[in-house]
């Protein structure tokens, strides 16, 4: 077995999902991910945990929809783990399960290398510290209604947040209401219908991987109206259309990485918005992040070297977050 494998797996269980002696884990996985979801398993059951696995056929697409249909999937467990390809974090059984006071862990395994998600360096990034990075920007974020965001390569975007809260993923699901996810990202469940301006995507373009020639997009009213029609822009626009919806073009969160090991490579989407250095857009549902937006899916654009305003006030410059500390110098 791939010792990169079992070191992830091992992280996965004792110190995201932090599973403890009798709790009951249901495993959430389909059959090209059943030996992650086994190695798992066999480090939560080492924790004294109850574990059941639950698997879907191999994924041609992505299965959120069962659990969309099925709110009460998660009643019976104390803890969830969805091991699948694609998230199931914006589900409407995720959001239940929650609120119930069940714990959550969103480990979308999808990647483009042919290795396993476990593999990737990006999984020894230690949440406190993600946590504290975290902290430093936090409550200027909270503070404020407006967010802006510059690049050098040309993105100039406003986003709306008022009554929306800043969140914290960081991997461990004892954090946050007991709702986390594997990228490490503060979130923002933005005002869907109020995003303006141009973004130059020059980062990752989510699940369909790299954007090897960066492409523009424009967005109007919380939108994306057009898309640059070059190599890249129709990838884009050719993903987003197999939706057939058009609740997918609406910019529903915008995300800020804190995962220093992480690289944006394009190989995996987690690990691409979960960069230290970059910023990304979610577009589609948004529901369970916060929002009030309803759509088939969703999915993140992501952008390097942002500069970031909060109500006008500087609080991240070329990727890299100003301190409280720096701040007052």
């Amino acid at each position: 077995m791939n010792k990169n494998l079992l070191r992830g797996a091992k992280i996965v269980a004792e110190k995201w999902l932090d599973v403890t002696k009798e709790e009951a884990l249901l495993i959430v996985t389909s059959e090209n991910h059943w030996q992650e979801a086994a190695e798992i398993s066999r480090f939560a059951k080492a924790r004294g945990a109850v574990v059941e696995i639950m698997t879907f056929p191999a994924q041609k697409g992505q299965v959120g929809h069962y659990f969309d249909e099925h709110v009460d999937a998660f009643d019976a467990y104390d803890v969830i783990l969805g091991a699948t390809t694609h998230s199931l974090v914006t589900t409407k059984a995720v959001k239940r399960a929650v609120e119930r006071g069940s714990r959550f862990l969103s480990l979308p395994l999808s990647t483009n290398d042919e290795r396993s998600m476990l593999e990737y360096e990006f999984m020894k990034m230690d949440p406190i510290e993600s946590l504290e990075m975290a902290d430093e920007i936090m409550d200027r974020l909270e503070a404020s209604e407006e967010i802006r965001v510059t690049t050098e390569a040309g993105t100039n975007l406003t986003f709306r947040k008022k009554g929306r809260k800043v969140n914290c993923f960081t991997g461990a699901t004892r954090e946050g209401n007991g709702y986390a996810s594997s990228s490490f990202e503060i979130f923002i469940a933005i005002e869907e219908t109020l995003t303006e301006g141009v973004g130059y995507v020059d980062a990752s373009l989510g699940y369909i991987g790299n954007s090897d020639e960066p492409a523009i997009i424009h967005l109007k009213e919380g939108r994306i109206v057009e898309i640059e029609q070059n190599e890249t822009g129709k990838k884009l626009q050719k993903y987003m259309e197999h939706f057939e919806d058009e609740g997918m073009y609406v910019a529903g969160e915008f995300g800020i990485g804190l995962n220093r090991f992480s690289n944006c490579d394009g190989n995996c989407y987690i690990e691409d918005e979960s960069a230290y250095g970059t910023f990304h857009i979610g577009f589609g549902r948004n529901i369970a992040l916060g929002g009030v937006h309803e759509a088939k899916a969703h999915f993140d654009l992501v952008f390097h070297e942002p500069n970031i305003y909060a109500d006008g006030e500087l609080i991240m410059e070329k990727g890299e977050i100003i301190t409280e500390e720096e701040k007052a110098v």
